[in-house]
């Protein structure tokens, strides 16, 4: 289901700890506070990793399940008590319209043909009950570039090499060998999405910057350590996330649609 690339990645651990203390953690609760249904509600957690997210919610009275295709994750999720199955996103083991929101965290980076992009929305869209919501999240094509340009990297032709591809292709190949490095990955264009959401049959009801352009101060993580600075960020990045002329500058853009 993954190729040698990505399975590396996953397979030494990779998203154990990325999450920790981010921008990203943070805003992803808040969305997920406000476009879920109030708990108890059914969440199938798609590509759900060590189930951060899966774990947070089940401690807010979600009834949860994380579906990943890489055993390590799935044997850590069912560690701490919540059910996993491992599967791939485009073949769900799961009955039609049997869940009241499904998350497709994670899959969508690394689906690099559209095809298979709109086989995981509309699989996404199979299982999920009528009117239930289908959020979903995917990286901005010109998150490598801001990263290059504002961490130093512009400096390495390597890494200016794989900016000029991102931004001429979208698509990102066999980088796991980097010092740092993430893994095979696709970096969506935002104009892109509604059209793979309504190919698979759902209805898009809108496109939120995650981290939107605050992720890029230079001092963000000192930021987010401080409460008075982090609430500041927080309602930044709230009052500019349905603001189109931001989603091309923010790393992670968040789908939320419904059947």
């Amino acid at each position: 289901m993954l190729d040698r690339d990505i399975r590396t990645y996953y397979d030494r651990g990779g998203e154990r700890n990325r999450l920790d203390g981010t921008l990203e953690l943070l805003r992803t609760k808040v969305l997920l506070d406000r476009l879920l249904p109030a708990p108890p509600a059914s969440v199938l957690d798609v590509g759900g990793a060590f189930g951060v997210y899966a774990t947070w919610l089940a401690g807010r009275g979600h009834r949860v399940k994380v579906v990943d295709p890489v055993p390590l994750h799935v044997e850590s999720v069912r560690g701490k008590g919540i059910a996993a199955d491992e599967a791939d996103a485009r073949e769900l083991p799961e009955a039609d319209a049997s869940w009241d929101a499904v998350l497709v965290f994670g899959p969508l980076y690394h689906l690099l043909d559209r095809s298979d992009r709109v086989r995981a929305f509309a699989e996404a869209r199979r299982v999920v009950r009528p009117g239930g919501v289908v959020l979903a999240a995917t990286i901005s094509r010109f998150a490598s570039m801001y990263e290059t340009l504002l961490n130093g990297m512009a400096d390495y032709p390597e890494f200016v090499d794989l900016m000029r591809t991102d931004l001429a292709t979208g698509i990102r190949r066999d980088t796991v060998h980097l010092a740092d490095g993430f893994t095979t990955v696709y970096f969506h264009r935002p104009a892109e999405l509604p059209d793979e959401v309504a190919d698979a049959g759902l209805h898009l009801d809108d496109l939120y910057a995650v981290e939107g352009m605050t992720h890029w101060m230079p001092d963000i993580a000192r930021r987010l350590s401080d409460p008075d600075d982090r609430a500041l960020v927080l309602e930044l990045a709230a009052r500019t996330e349905r603001e189109p002329s931001t989603l091309g500058a923010t790393p992670h853009v968040l789908v939320a649609a419904h059947r």
